[in-house]
């Protein structure tokens, strides 16, 4: 069945949250990590600053950020772990001719939606500077990573929005494939069916101790297209630790979508691509009847005698259309 959604998904305007603002007041705001290659991490840094101004600080030999922007500390970075031994000839060697597959990293702080144009106009500086994303190499795999600040800590706005994506991650992994190199490294695996047969069948009255013990049980891993751990981490730090021995990378209140990938060949470096499809998520999560209807659909693919995953892009395509999610 062809995809009758994602022409109607804009590239080029950012959609409206359902809920825009937090519970406790003001927009909910989102982080945006940019990755990758053909450009030096010095010259992403002057990008930073020609964008939004600041000062320019050098923490170490391949780790930078600038100070007193106009949307705050921007960190810019070498994404591997041999970064912190950059002082030795031998890493330092290692690193220079890592340039071809270990991107660099910027990492922007919380922005109100209104301000995710400048991001998009940033992404294009980049890209006309040199900046290479995913598609432009072998084996680039390169993602544009969302941190999307949640409604509120409670489990009426936590649990439908988990079970939105994890229903529906299997469409937006079919409607906008990732990059080859992207999808044969572990770093955006899919969810398990067997999380999306708890979650799909039960996560209607979890609370949101349920959720993160089921999540923990499923997915002891940051390696997913949407990863709950920093979540897990800052509702539940205790219980995040005796699992997985040791810190998720911090807990922050935030949905870290790291699904969608820097694609300087789209419009905006694809940033309003993203934050589109991830609106359509949360506007599911909103819609009890839909999500119900999603579930109820899931089960039922889940009893057929043989199933496969792109079985089940079609089936959220047939829900979702009739429901004109694009409309909000």
């Amino acid at each position: 069945m062809p995809d009758t959604i994602s022409p109607h998904i804009p590239e080029d305007v950012f959609w409206d949250l359902p809920r825009s603002h937090r519970a406790q007041g003001g927009p909910r705001r989102a982080g945006v990590e940019i990755e990758f290659a053909g450009l030096h991490e010095d010259t992403a840094a002057g990008l930073v600053r020609a964008q939004w101004g600041g000062r320019i600080e050098r923490l170490a030999a391949h780790d930078l950020r600038v100070v007193g922007t106009a949307i705050g500390e921007v960190r810019i970075e070498l994404d591997t772990a041999l970064r912190r031994y950059s002082n030795t000839p031998l890493a330092a060697s290692a690193i220079e001719l890592s340039r071809s597959v270990v991107p660099v990293e910027v990492i922007l702080p919380p922005l109100e939606p209104l301000m995710l144009g400048e991001v998009s106009s940033f992404m294009q500086a980049l890209h006309d500077a040199g900046a290479q994303g995913s598609n432009e190499g072998a084996f680039y795999a390169f993602g544009l990573h969302l941190n999307i600040e949640i409604a509120a800590a409670e489990a009426a706005f936590v649990v439908p929005v988990a079970r939105a994506y994890a229903l529906m991650e299997d469409w937006l992994r079919l409607t906008d494939p990732p990059d080859r190199m992207r999808r044969l490294l572990p770093f955006v695996d899919p969810y398990p069916r067997s999380w999306v047969d708890a979650v799909a069948a039960e996560g209607g009255n979890w609370s949101l101790r349920d959720f993160a013990s089921h999540y923990l049980h499923h997915n002891p891993t940051r390696n997913r297209g949407l990863d709950l751990l920093p979540l897990v981490e800052y509702l539940f730090a205790d219980m995040a630790k005796a699992t997985l021995k040791s810190s998720a990378k911090g807990g922050r209140p935030a949905w870290h979508y790291r699904l969608p990938e820097a694609r300087f060949d789209r419009a905006g470096g694809g940033v309003a691509a993203a934050w589109n499809r991830w609106c359509l998520v949360e506007r599911v999560a909103a819609r009890r009847d839909l999500l119900a209807a999603l579930a109820a659909e899931w089960a039922a693919h889940r009893g057929a005698a043989t199933t496969l995953r792109t079985d089940w892009a079609p089936v959220v395509s047939r829900l979702l259309h009739p429901a004109r999610v694009w409309q909000g």
